[in-house]
């Protein structure tokens, strides 16, 4: 179920506050029989504070930025790493997965690397292997990031059926050349760009760190 706007109430009350005052002013001047040259003053000052006020609400209702519709991702929590992973590949994946779920909005998350599912964490999906599709497919080969931003209205959504059925955004960001990690979040256009760049660093380090711990032990 999305969750509601928590700053609705803000942005309206400018509105509702206006127009309860030219309300006010309007009852005021029909039931006062005789007006003076001081109440005619007072109420342009009135009507213009009044319009002043809509007009700010109506700004806000256009500038100020909505949260996101959350949603609750359907699935288990989990935390499956491959069992013939080094331990210092497996303490890597889990610091780095840790930083990301509680540092930014992903809820689910997957790291792909050399045709293997090495990690689910968060919010598990049903399916648990990875079959890479045009756009993990891209990713690996431009080596650029793919940022999701509405997973609904994307017809290719179908490949990311390993992440939870509702998961709203997604991420894909290369690790090297032999990797992807793949973030799920439970609300649209909620990554930031400053989320994007802490998650390309955090890609970066894994990328060492599986380059040299895969390739030692031969995994």
């Amino acid at each position: 179920m999305a969750k509601s706007d928590p700053n609705r109430i803000l942005r309206r009350l400018p509105i509702v506050v206006g127009g309860l005052g030219a309300v006010l002013l309007l009852i005021n001047r029909l039931l006062t029989p005789e007006i003076t040259e001081s109440q005619a003053r007072a109420d342009v000052l009135g009507v213009i504070l009044s319009a002043v006020l809509i007009l700010t609400g109506l700004i806000w209702q256009q500038v100020q930025p909505r949260s996101p519709d959350a949603v609750e991702l359907i699935g288990e929590e989990g935390f499956i790493l491959a069992q013939d992973l080094p331990q210092t590949v497996k303490t890597e994946l889990a610091w780095a997965s840790h930083l990301l779920l509680t540092n930014t909005v992903t809820r689910s998350l997957v790291v792909f690397y050399q045709g293997k599912v090495l990690l689910r964490r968060g919010i598990l999906g049903t399916k648990s292997e990875v079959t890479p599709g045009p756009i993990l497919k891209r990713v690996q080969e431009k080596q650029q990031p793919v940022y999701l931003v509405n997973l609904n209205v994307y017809p290719g959504k179908i490949e990311f059926d390993y992440l939870p059925e509702n998961t709203q955004g997604v991420i894909c960001q290369p690790i090297g050349k032999e990797g992807v990690l793949i973030l799920g979040a439970n609300a649209p256009r909620s990554y930031t760009k400053q989320d994007e760049n802490w998650i390309a660093g955090i890609a970066d380090k894994l990328a060492v760190t599986l380059s040299e711990g895969m390739g030692r032990w031969g995994v």
